[in-house]
């Protein structure tokens, strides 16, 4: 059974962390937008190159690989997020069923 203290906590938590989702899902679309801007400003430095060496160049560069880290941190929060949302969200759905069928049999709690 799911308690009015289960359902008020997952209020609770669907309220104050709706910015802090979202701030990480705008960081997650930034990064990945930013990557392309990461790739091609090495491979703006290599441009006496031919195409394919430079974007050889741009992958295998530190700068690239260390970008592809941070993104990896901010996919990690907005995953966490995401998840621990959509479980909140799980648990008010559970418990609107719940209250449903306990209406339906009578047995308002």
């Amino acid at each position: 059974m799911i308690s009015d203290d289960d359902i008020e906590a997952a209020v609770e938590y669907l309220r104050t962390n709706a910015t802090k989702a979202a701030k990480a899902k705008a960081e997650r679309i930034y990064l990945t937008e930013y990557l392309k801007v990461v790739k091609s400003q090495i491979m703006r430095e290599n441009d006496d190159k031919a195409l394919g060496a430079q974007e050889a160049i741009a992958y295998a560069d530190p700068r690239y690989r260390e970008h592809l880290n941070v993104m990896k941190e901010a996919i990690e929060r907005d995953e966490y997020h995401r998840w621990m949302l959509t479980a909140a969200e799980a648990k008010l759905s559970a418990w609107q069923t719940m209250s449903a069928n306990n209406r339906g049999l009578g047995r308002v709690t």
